[in-house]
Formats: structure tokens, sequence, C-alpha cells
């Protein structure tokens, strides 16, 4: 009803250092094993996306540098990134 998704639009933010800055694995966690990546979770933050009232999680880049991921209803694109400074929240809102 006259509301047009920004698809592809990116937002920005800086949050807290990254939490395998102290030498976590670079590899995403599969099913199974109990003492692995799995079980440990990947780092992720909650956003709701105001554009469509919806809710993800956006995980951590393999580099370690950022959050990033995309709106489940529209692919609206976030990327937060990762820096001193930043923000320790966990839960973030976007347009």
């Amino acid at each position: 009803m006259g509301h047009e998704p920004s698809i592809g639009r990116l937002f920005d933010w800086t949050i807290g250092e990254s939490p395998t800055a102290a030498g976590a694995s670079d590899e995403i966690p599969g099913p199974a094993d109990p003492g692995g990546p799995a079980a440990r979770g990947r780092p992720f933050v909650g956003v709701r996306f105001l554009c469509c009232g919806t809710y993800a999680r956006i995980y951590m880049t393999r580099t370690g540098d950022a959050y990033q991921g995309n709106c489940p209803r529209c692919s609206q694109v976030v990327r937060l990134e990762i820096g001193p400074g930043g923000s320790d929240a966990r839960f973030f809102e976007v347009g």
C-alpha cells in the first residue's frame, strides 16, 4: 500500500569487539559434534526489520569484522561493523 521495500539498502553501525578475536574458529557450525563449533554457537545479533515487520538473527562474518544479514521478506541488507567504541547492544531495529 504505497510502500516499496528498499532492496539492497545498506545500514552500517559499529558495535563492540569481535568475540572471535581470541582465536575462535572461522568454521561454520554444522550439526552433531557435541564439542565442536555448533555446540558453542555462531555469534549473532537480533534485528527487527521495520520495513516488513520481521525479525531475524544476523551472524558474524567469517572475517569477524561485522555482522551481516538481510530481511527475510524483502532482502534488505544490513551490516553492523565491529570495532572499538561501538555498542554492546544485542538487538537492533532497522528501517
